[in-house]
């Protein structure tokens, strides 16, 4: 069965991972590893919510995968300058 909470979390990460590449490419390192280890966090969380053995462990991945997406908002907030980022298409889509 499809979930679309897995499935967007993991379309979110491929964006991450641009925007990631994008920011090393023009040396931009530090600020690449915050987000990418935040943004992808995210669906590896989700992810492993589906394996839960309780529902506490359910509770407790979807919690982290919470906070890192408020984290990865955060690394987006910043990012959000022309020397940065530009137009790039990817970080306009994590904007919305």
């Amino acid at each position: 069965m499809k979930n679309p909470i897995v499935d967007k979390s993991f379309i979110f990460a491929e964006k991450i991972l641009n925007i990631y590449f994008f920011l090393r490419e023009n040396n931009h390192y530090r600020l690449a590893d915050q987000i990418v280890g935040s943004g992808t966090s995210i669906g590896a969380n989700v992810e492993e919510a589906q394996a839960a053995q309780s529902k506490n462990d359910f509770i407790s991945k979807i919690s982290i995968a919470s906070k890192e997406a408020r984290e990865t908002a955060y690394w987006i907030k910043l990012l959000d300058r022309k020397e940065l980022i530009g137009d790039h298409p990817d970080f306009i889509f994590l904007q919305s």
